[in-house]
């Protein structure tokens, strides 16, 4: 017989997927507010973060599919939020990069991210955050065999 847990809410992939499932449509309201996506979000944080990358990289950083994500990136470089540009006069390996303007939308949207954080955690201290944080980083980094 296999095992099961008495209640799927203790079933932990589970239950962070609802909690992400939640903390994703917060943000999507928190970001809507200021004009950004949530997809173009993930990008600009990426960007701003780790500076420019391919669209393969971005795509495993920002957990977006690949097709979705060009079409995100269509949308931002007519925004002017971001620019490619072929890689050592090989237009096939474009690196994508933040513009000012893109930097500007970071700027003025990251403070949302940064309350639907809050919010999501406001039952937890700083300590019990922190403590979180690395059981999360251990468990990535122990499945690290995928691409994401």
């Amino acid at each position: 017989m296999m095992d099961r847990p008495e209640d799927l809410e203790e079933f932990t992939p589970y239950l962070m997927n609802r909690i992400m499932a939640r903390y994703n449509k917060g943000v999507e309201a928190a970001l809507k507010e200021v004009g950004v996506s949530v997809a173009q979000m993930r990008a600009l944080v990426v960007l701003f973060d780790g500076g420019p990358c391919t669209i393969g990289e971005l795509s495993v950083l920002t957990v977006i599919k690949q097709s979705t994500l060009s079409r995100t990136l269509d949308t931002m470089e007519k925004a002017g939020l971001i620019r490619r540009e072929g890689q050592d006069g090989d237009s096939r390996v474009r690196k994508i990069s933040l513009t000012d303007t893109g930097r500007t939308a970071y700027e003025t949207a990251w403070p949302a991210m940064l309350g639907m954080r809050d919010t999501m955690l406001a039952a937890l201290t700083q300590d019990e955050r922190a403590q979180l944080n690395k059981m999360l980083l251990r468990v990535f980094y122990d499945i690290r065999h995928h691409d994401f």
